[in-house]
């Protein structure tokens, strides 16, 4: 499910590249087992992948998306760097430790974001470094199952695991 509302730019910009084939065959070329699966990159390296407006664009920092387990989020290199890179948040859904909860609270997190990073997982750590511009529901155990697929030690999988295709649907 895209967040048009809180990441406008980020999602035409995954919409657009969807609709034009863009990830058509492209791997996750990044599987980190209990942390996130990245791909949207057509050279496979991590360094390839444009936006479509063939620039970096800004981030979209919003209160109310965070990396909790299944987020949508955009990849980068640092601030306002996003391109085409996408990476899924599959920390397993067992809640964050409570000394991790209490340097949250300490930090000035609000109370609720951390029962609800309790209650899903997640890497809040990731919170305000990449823009969160969507949440994966329906089909999430995929993108388990790919975090699962054995690596080299540079997180790249030993297997290619291929993106055949994107659909778009729309919820009414």
């Amino acid at each position: 499910q895209l967040d048009g509302t809180q990441a406008p730019i980020t999602v035409a910009n995954f919409i657009s590249l969807i609709e034009d084939g863009f990830y058509n065959g492209l791997t996750f070329h990044r599987i980190i087992d209990g942390f996130m699966i990245q791909g949207g990159d057509p050279e496979g390296t991590g360094n390839g992948g444009n936006s479509i407006w063939q620039l970096p664009f800004s981030d979209e920092f919003s209160d109310k998306l965070h990396h909790y387990t299944g987020a949508l989020s955009m990849a980068n290199s640092g601030e306002d760097t996003n391109r085409s890179q996408f990476f899924i948040v599959t920390s397993q859904p067992k809640g964050i430790t409570d000394e991790i909860a209490a340097l949250m609270a300490e930090a000035g997190w609000r109370a609720e974001i951390i029962d609800a990073y309790r209650q899903a997982g997640g890497a809040p750590n990731l919170d305000y470094r990449h823009t969160v511009f969507g949440q994966v529901y329906d089909g999430l155990e995929i993108a388990f199952d790919i975090s699962f697929v054995k690596t080299d030690d540079n997180d790249r999988p030993k297997e290619a695991v291929v993106i055949e295709t994107i659909e778009i649907s729309v919820i009414e």
